[in-house]
């Protein structure tokens, strides 16, 4: 398998080469050459696989330059109970008929982002021992990304994590995961801005390609491809989990901001899994919302990107869009960069022609939005029904799916974070304080253990300099 940029770039390249680049050298995101096919005998065979068997099937079919009998060690080695709590690894909850939450949020950060991200430390790990080489990781994250990246890469061999956030804007127990971390590979940044300015500096260091060279820069953010292929498993996982036989169809509800959990749907859906719908949650920050409904897509600035209490989603920039988009202009790389190289980059936005957007719904694609109130009565009324508390963001998708439920299809919503990562909007919305899981050690007390971070400001120089000078300890 190969794999070429959403920019026009068709130099073909393998999986282990674009595991340690992120971004392409035109700017673009990779993608596979072609998606592979899953017929109905494929997935008779993957039912009642375990989960790490299934991420090695779905694996296989995207990365030849690793030999199976490593990948196939890597994949069980992530996937396991000690990590996740769980035999399944993502168990789902049944709520209602036809209803259900996927729960991806059981790892050591307690967020979903560790269900790619702990396989990621080992890939890299794997990649550069092969190599004999090491990797300067650049991050952004909104909240949960940073965290686990940092715990799935703290004592890894021949990596050191560079991570931005927006100062101020995390939750005190996402914060407290981040920056209470003393490993001397983790160095966590807080920036003087929002999660966009803290993504628009890793992209703008990512496409300085001598800068990146010199000093080996990588990605974890979703913009990697294997971080975004990791997700497509629990994708195959939810619908076995949810389904008998494999002439019945499933829709799943994402929360999302970055657009790389959804983007994972997509890819799912493209290979062949049966998936009626991929319905996109928005909070407040809802320009994805607005593309799906309207056909623009409209970046916002700093002043108009809210901060809500689903904090990991105040996102106005979606950066996996671009994959989504490549694929609905027939892979055309160029109209691909016109839009987001040039249109987004001069004008903030752009407006896809009535054709082109008629294309949408053959995708699958929903869309809706929820805010800080919709917030609190999803939380309250889930927690009083079904005895179930959870988190900001799960309710924000939890609201936006019962608006799409369809008789005979059910609705799987992938839980985005354990309520105790946002305990005081939980308390708020119910006058109950969230447990910490008791399978991971260290969670009480957290936020009062010593912070490790430097505050930065918008500057993309500041950055490099930063980078510079820890490269050189």
């Amino acid at each position: 398998m190969k794999y070429i940029s959403t920019r026009g770039d068709q130099t073909q390249r393998g999986f282990s080469e674009i595991l340690l680049e992120g971004l392409a050298p035109d700017g673009g995101l990779y993608l596979p050459v072609s998606y592979p096919q899953v017929d109905d005998a494929t997935l008779t065979k993957w039912r009642g696989l375990s989960y790490a068997e299934l991420a090695f099937e779905i694996l296989s079919l995207y990365i030849d330059d690793i030999p199976a009998a490593d990948l196939k060690a890597l994949t069980a080695k992530t996937y396991t109970k000690a990590v996740y709590g769980f035999d399944e690894i993502t168990p789902l909850k049944h709520l209602e008929p036809g209803l259900c939450l996927e729960a991806l949020s059981n790892g050591p950060t307690l967020a979903f982002k560790d269900m790619a991200m702990q396989l990621l430390g080992n890939l890299f790990e794997y990649e550069l021992g092969r190599r004999g080489e090491q990797l300067n990781i650049l991050g952004a994250t909104s909240g949960d990304t940073g965290s686990a990246a940092e715990y799935a890469m703290r004592g890894k061999k021949g990596v050191r994590v560079f991570m931005l956030s927006p100062h101020g804007r995390m939750s005190p127990f996402q914060q407290a995961q981040m920056f209470s971390l003393q490993d001397p590979n983790i160095h966590n940044i807080a920036v003087e801005g929002v999660f966009d300015d803290c993504q628009d500096i890793v992209k703008a260091v990512s496409n300085d390609l001598a800068f990146k060279r010199q000093y080996k820069i990588g990605t974890v953010n979703s913009i990697n491809w294997a971080r975004l292929l990791a997700q497509v498993v629990y994708y195959f996982a939810g619908y076995f989990y949810a389904t008998k036989s494999n002439t019945e169809k499933v829709s799943f509800t994402v929360p999302s901001g970055n657009f790389g959990n959804v983007c994972a749907g997509h890819v799912a859906r493209m290979m062949g899994l049966p998936v009626d719908q991929l319905i996109v949650a928005t909070n407040e920050n809802n320009v994805l919302d607005e593309f799906f409904r309207t056909g623009t897509y409209r970046v916002r600035g700093s002043a108009e990107t809210y901060e809500t209490s689903s904090p990991s989603m105040d996102i106005s920039k979606a950066s996996n869009f671009e994959r989504f988009v490549f694929d609905l202009l027939g892979r055309d790389g160029a109209a691909c960069k016109a839009l987001f190289k040039d249109a987004v980059e001069k004008e903030g936005g752009f407006t896809l022609p009535a054709e082109v957007f008629a294309k949408v719904p053959g995708y699958g694609f929903a869309s809706g939005t929820s805010n800080h109130a919709n917030r609190l009565t999803t939380i309250r009324d889930t927690f009083e029904k079904d005895g179930t508390l959870i988190d900001t963001h799960t309710a924000d998708g939890l609201k936006v799916a019962k608006e799409h439920l369809k008789p005979g299809v059910t609705m799987i919503v992938l839980e985005t974070a354990l309520p105790a990562k946002f305990e005081e909007t939980i308390i708020e919305a119910t006058g109950q304080r969230p447990a910490r899981p008791h399978w991971i050690q260290g969670l009480e007390g957290l936020e009062d253990l010593p912070k490790r971070f430097v505050v930065c400001p918008k500057d993309t120089q500041w950055v490099k300099d930063y980078v510079v000078q820890h490269c050189q300890d």
